[in-house]
């Protein structure tokens, strides 16, 4: 039986609009919108609506080690050290302390507004770099933590098999992510029965980097993921560190995201996450191609890779999305709030992306953010219209940094001031996830989450 909400007001893809009644079939999905519309019988909501987020780039184990890295290392402390603390950390995780940390960690994203995650999961062996006696044993708690939550989900297995450009030997910390083309198209081949009948799941593939994956691997990884779905979509690092540039030139004589747009079709199946270091060459050919930039600004802060070159990239209508990553923050209108503030610091003005007079930043950028991450996790998501997944936000009008707003003052407020709890409900596919703030099975999850912490940090 189709259900009937209405709601105050919502931002449709044609603009803002008040009155608005959303019918959601049994499936989940929304069979049509309208608006000025008058319905007694709908289930009204409590504020205004607006699309859920994707959130195109996850490493959930990652959540439990948030805030450990920040005791000072070596002058000139990186990325390359943080990656060593990381694999300590995760050399002693078993299969149910990553259910348990997606768990968690998925709940707390819908609480924040994303309704949707790709998980970009490397982490496929036990500690000495074995696989278990299920091959997909971990993927398949990924999968099992994101429908516990409730959360759509976009699972992209990493072919992982070099420690650096030139095929160089794996390090014995990256043991755990290993594997050869033969085991991984096995490996997606396990997989993609089960993801395709969930309809709140689907099925990617991710070569880590072309620092970690040799260019005839690549190609094979890509033929076998294009046998299996020739859309599938196709996630990889690039261009985080001036160090991969660096290597890359020294390797193949070339950039590494120019390498991409030279020896693979590049278009809107590809994400490429980070893109940090991009020439403006790079950067105009990566917008055209159709391809997402799936950028990370908490986690590229935290780790001090650099900013993003988003004036050149929007200025030649590239899309984006946003990501959690290694989740030292878990929270969309933050992610949004830091892109626009580093691109304001870079170039020391405030419409650094050239809007139309009156147009609101805010606005811009969750729209786009929207469209790019649903177009990365190759789902029907990131609209409330109809044939896409009802995945939507509820505002929370009683937190006062939107109070007494409309239309898109709500996004500027939400992502620029100084909100607390922006998100009241969140329905993903057609299912109340969170309904005044809390979701179900927030504090067994919690519960749960801290016992594995403290058998981990003891």
């Amino acid at each position: 039986m189709p259900r009937r909400y209405f709601a105050p007001s919502a931002l449709l893809p044609s603009g803002w609009a008040e009155s608005v009644l959303i019918v959601v079939g049994d499936d989940g999905v929304i069979a049509s919108v309208a608006a000025s519309a008058i319905d007694s019988d709908a289930e009204r909501l409590n504020g205004p609506v607006i699309p859920g987020m994707p959130n195109l780039h996850s490493h959930a184990f990652q959540r439990a080690m948030a805030g450990l890295t920040q005791k000072a290392g070596s002058e000139g402390d990186s990325f390359w050290a943080w990656r060593e603390l990381m694999y300590r950390f995760l050399a002693r995780l078993t299969p149910d302390d990553v259910e348990t940390i997606a768990t968690e960690l998925y709940i707390e994203m819908l609480g924040a507004g994303y309704t949707s995650v790709a998980e970009f999961h490397y982490l496929h062996h036990d500690p000495v770099g074995k696989p278990y006696a299920n091959p997909i044993e971990m993927a398949e708690r990924i999968c099992a933590a994101a429908n516990t939550a409730g959360i759509g989900l976009t699972l992209l297995p990493v072919f992982y098999a070099h420690s650096n450009f030139g095929g160089l030997a794996p390090t014995p910390g990256q043991r755990r992510f290993i594997t050869d083309t033969d085991r991984f198209s096995r490996m997606l081949g396990a997989l993609g029965p089960s993801l395709h009948a969930n309809p709140m799941q689907r099925l990617g593939v991710a070569p880590h980097s072309l620092r970690a994956v040799a260019p005839e691997e690549l190609q094979r990884v890509l033929e076998h993921g294009d046998r299996l779905d020739h859309a599938m979509p196709i996630h990889i690092h690039a261009a985080e560190q001036q160090k991969e540039v660096d290597d890359c030139i020294a390797c193949f004589g070339i950039r590494p995201v120019q390498w991409l747009l030279d020896n693979v079709v590049m278009n809107e199946r590809w994400c490429v996450i980070h893109a940090t270091h991009m020439n403006e060459t790079e950067t105009v050919a990566l917008a055209g191609s159709r391809a997402v930039a799936g950028l990370c600004p908490t986690t590229e802060g935290d780790l001090g890779d650099g900013l993003f070159n988003g004036k050149a990239f929007l200025a030649h209508n590239g899309r984006f999305g946003i990501g959690g990553d290694s989740h030292v923050g878990v929270d969309p209108f933050l992610e949004l709030r830091l892109f626009e503030y580093g691109q304001r610091i870079n170039y020391q003005q405030r419409n650094v992306f050239g809007l139309m007079r009156a147009e609101s930043f805010g606005g811009r950028l969750y729209r786009d953010a929207c469209s790019g991450g649903a177009q990365a996790l190759g789902q029907r998501i990131g609209a409330i219209a109809a044939h896409h997944r009802a995945d939507w936000i509820v505002l929370e009008e009683s937190d006062l940094a939107i109070a007494e707003r409309q239309g898109d003052e709500l996004l500027d407020s939400a992502i620029f001031g100084p909100v607390r709890a922006p998100v009241r409900d969140v329905m993903v596919g057609g299912q109340w996830r969170v309904r005044d703030g809390a979701h179900a099975r927030s504090e067994q999850s919690a519960s749960r989450y801290r016992a594995t912490l403290k058998r981990l940090l003891t």
